[in-house]
């Protein structure tokens, strides 16, 4: 593997999506479970998709991975372990709750 080249291939996969007064998500689901690491990309093709309120529907779609080279893969996990630390609230107020 060339550490500064990134790698690209095709693969089907399965869109699917609900729109309700609970749930407004995407989940995208690689055809023969391939996995994402850190700093890969995932392009779907297709026209946009709308789906009605109340509604949740699935959309087969064919999907571009692009994978991140080895120095992208070390820079995303170095970066995301610096900004985990914006997760965390702190709070050392003296107030009692009543």
């Amino acid at each position: 593997m060339i550490p500064f080249r990134r790698t690209a291939f095709d693969t089907p996969c399965r869109v699917l999506v609900e729109h309700s007064d609970e749930f407004l998500c995407a989940h995208v689901e690689l055809a023969g479970g391939v996995a994402i690491n850190p700093g890969d990309r995932v392009r779907v093709h297709g026209d946009p998709i709308h789906v009605a309120f109340g509604d949740s529907r699935v959309f087969e779609r064919l999907a571009t991975v692009e994978r991140a080279s080895a120095v992208e893969r070390l820079w995303t996990k170095l970066c995301g372990h610096f900004e985990m630390t914006e997760l965390y609230e702190v709070s050392f107020s003296d107030r009692r709750l009543s």
